[in-house]
């Protein structure tokens, strides 16, 4: 049983936050470059025929017509729901930033303003594929803007007033464009990260509340299989009975068919002891004690003196029977159980207001560098587990995101910290309003009218 909340947490985990082959959609790239394609010949038209600047302008076209025709033969071979590997996306982006680089070639280098669409396929790159991709693309970005500052045609400008502008000017341009696609690149990169992670963390969130449902409903269902079996059982037994009436004494089929008789009458036993499991409404809702004990008794005999105290005082609080609590609850004590040296203390309060559980050890505590990140998905510790001192997976860091999202949906605020020096070990408090406790479970919490109202 001390396994069972870890099993099933990595498992549901391991499920979600397999390593993701990241790509893009063919359909995507193809709708930006059309988008590009469209932009730079408005710009070149715009130039030679409205500004009237001295512009190679069949040669700029025949580049843009060849990122137009690639893009037609793209649409015609791939279907434009095809997600296309990374390396072939590199390739794409790759030939974006060389038809750029020919583009500001050709229309004066540097001193061309539209210079800083070198960041555009490097972001992309950054919110779609992995970084190894994206930093060989930033360089390639680099390499072209390097060599553009030394070679390229004259900057399209009135010819009676050439405009010249100073190499530590160019050097500035180039720096700064060095400077965006780092920084912005890194920055796109930690965003889609970090709103990956949360994505997956939430999956295997809902995986784990799927799964505890389920468990929670298997006596209402072999109740009602007992219930439903019971009748064909009595059936098949009835005619058993004849039969074995109905047969010759010394009939071959005599021992068979009391066998059968014998394990019909064994399949009503055992349905009828699942009928004796506790069902229905009455066991829906538990006193706050006897909460607190199933989610303790996993969790006993394993070295660890886990010692429940309650407040002395009546009207204790009757809660639902909710899983999200039950595995919130229990995996901040498992946690709690593997740092433990000796003791895990398990204190539960209660006022006409609130309700609050607080769960402390005598560990060392959560560590510095993650104190403030807890409750985030995929952050663990560099302390190994008691549990997992024989070299097991020491899990995926969900494990408290998991707890918390759970119990923030029952209604609960969860705060972590660590026990004043000199003593030492991690404290977690758990506390509802009394009547978000109370809640039946099928009822809506304020929390979720709250945000479906807004």
């Amino acid at each position: 049983m001390l396994h069972y909340n870890t099993v099933m947490l990595y498992d549901a985990a391991e499920q979600i936050h397999l390593p993701q082959r990241r790509n893009v959609r063919l359909d995507t790239l193809l709708r930006l470059r059309w988008l590009a394609v469209i932009g730079q010949t408005t710009a070149v038209l715009v130039v030679v025929y409205v500004a009237e600047f001295p512009l190679p302008v069949w040669a700029c076209m025949a580049v843009i017509a060849l990122s137009a025709w690639l893009n037609v033969a793209l649409r015609v071979r791939f279907s434009l729901t095809q997600r296309l590997e990374p390396t072939r996306a590199a390739w794409l982006l790759a030939f974006d930033i060389a038809e750029l680089a020919v583009l500001l070639f050709l229309t004066g280098g540097l001193q061309n303003p539209f210079a800083f669409l070198f960041l555009a396929p490097v972001l992309l790159s950054a919110t779609a594929l992995p970084p190894r991709i994206t930093v060989i693309l930033g360089i390639f970005a680099v390499i072209c803007a390097t060599i553009l500052v030394f070679a390229h045609y004259p900057l399209p400008w009135d010819p009676d007033d050439p405009l010249e502008l100073p190499w530590i000017y160019l050097l500035g341009v180039w720096f700064s464009i060095l400077l965006c696609i780092g920084f912005i690149g890194v920055y796109a990169w930690q965003i889609t990260e970090e709103g990956r992670q949360i994505a997956e963390a939430l999956a295997a969130t809902e995986l784990v509340l799927a799964r505890e449902q389920h468990l929670s409903q298997l006596d209402g269902l072999a109740a009602a299989a007992a219930h439903e079996l019971g009748t064909p059982l009595a059936t098949i037994s009835v005619v058993t009975r004849e039969l074995e009436r109905a047969l010759e004494s010394g009939s071959p089929h005599t021992d068979d068919v009391k066998l059968l008789r014998e394990q019909a009458q064994r399949c009503r036993d055992i349905l009828g002891k699942l009928t004796e499991l506790p069902t229905g409404a009455p066991f829906d809702r538990t006193p706050l004690s006897a909460l607190i004990e199933e989610v303790v008794a996993p969790h006993r005999n394993f070295g660890i003196d886990i010692n429940v105290s309650l407040a002395e005082r009546s009207g204790a609080p009757m809660g639902a029977r909710n899983p999200a609590v039950l595995y919130g609850l229990g995996n901040i004590l498992e946690n709690a159980v593997d740092y433990a040296q000796a003791r895990v203390e398990v204190a539960a309060d209660w006022s006409d207001d609130d309700v609050a559980v607080t769960i402390s050890d005598d560990g060392p505590g959560f560590a510095p560098e993650i104190l403030d990140r807890i409750g985030e998905p995929y952050v663990k510790s560099s302390k190994r587990r008691r549990m997992n001192a024989g070299g097991e997976p020491t899990g995926l860091g969900l494990g408290f995101f998991i707890a918390k999202t759970l119990l923030e949906r029952s209604g609960a605020t969860v705060e972590f910290e660590n026990r004043p020096y000199p003593d030492r070990g991690a404290v977690v408090r758990v506390r509802w309003l009394r009547d978000e406790f109370e809640r039946p479970l099928d009822a809506p919490s304020a929390s979720s009218l709250g945000l479906a109202a807004t």
